[in-house]
């Protein structure tokens, strides 16, 4: 069985442990590099990306976390861990740390304030069956993509779900939905990975 850690410095990590492990992966929460080295596999939750930034400094995970993903470690961002997972973030903070991963530039809150959060219904390549319920909650989107980059969804015209091989990203919350396919999405990539 796969281990797939979640960022454990902020945002919805027990919302993603529970979709992780209702998808078949053990689950554990990452705040430390020893928890880092025993995973698979990581998740870089929604929250507040410059505040996740600076976090992954202080508690000295930034460079182990870029080098693991740079080598190949599957990893998944939703909302804020998206803008990690980008090469480039536009309207971020000049201090902002990127992971890397995602050849893809993202603008933050590009939907707008808490009170222009919406909910909305996509059809994700990869994802059979009915559309994905997605909630976007101050969410970024996607200004430009690299060449290995496939977009999975868009919202108003922009790209909202990506992959570029082991890693995978979304503007929205799927982890709050209680459907479950994006997580399994990510837990066959991982299964995939690992298996390689």
């Amino acid at each position: 069985m796969s281990t797939i850690g979640v960022l454990a410095l902020q945002g919805d990590v027990r919302e993603h442990v529970g979709a992780l492990a209702a998808a078949g992966a053990a689950a554990v929460p990452v705040r430390r590099r020893a928890e880092l080295d025993a995973v698979d596999a990581l998740v870089l939750p929604g929250g507040e990306s410059t505040t996740m930034s600076r976090l992954l400094e202080t508690f000295e995970l930034l460079e182990p976390v870029r080098a693991r993903i740079a080598a190949g470690m599957p990893a998944y961002g939703s909302c804020a861990g998206l803008i990690l997972l980008a090469r480039e973030v536009r309207d971020g903070r000049p201090d902002q740390q990127q992971l890397g991963g995602l050849d893809v530039v993202v603008r933050r809150n590009a939907f707008g304030r808490q009170v222009d959060s919406f909910e909305t219904d996509l059809d994700v390549v990869g994802i059979p069956g009915d559309p994905v319920h997605a909630v976007f909650i101050r969410a970024p989107w996607v200004e430009e993509t690299g060449g290995g980059v496939e977009v999975l969804a868009t919202a108003a015209g922009h790209a909202v779900a990506v992959r570029q091989g082991p890693v995978l990203g979304t503007s929205f919350h799927p982890e709050l939905t209680g459907d479950g396919r994006v997580h399994a999405l990510f837990v066959s990539m991982v299964r995939e990975r690992v298996s390689s």
